[in-house]
């Protein structure tokens, strides 16, 4: 797999709960962080995602918004 996005965490699945016409997939990337995503339910499909499957966090943004209380 080639992309341009440089931010490429590769991990594991470690939980998907399905709505109605998404998933939350969360993917343990090691050292204690898990990356969450939401995605379609297609995708889901598509991508023959299940807890235990390897998979990669690929994340292109053009802004990152940070916060504190």
């Amino acid at each position: 797999m080639k992309i341009s996005a440089r931010n490429q965490f590769k991990g594991k699945v470690v939980s998907i709960q399905k709505g109605s016409v998404n998933a939350i997939v969360e993917i343990d990337i090691g050292g204690g962080n898990v990356i969450t995503s939401t995605i379609s339910l297609e995708s889901l499909q598509a991508l023959q995602l299940e807890v235990g499957r390897e998979a990669y966090a690929i994340i292109k943004a053009t802004s990152v918004i940070v916060g504190v209380e």
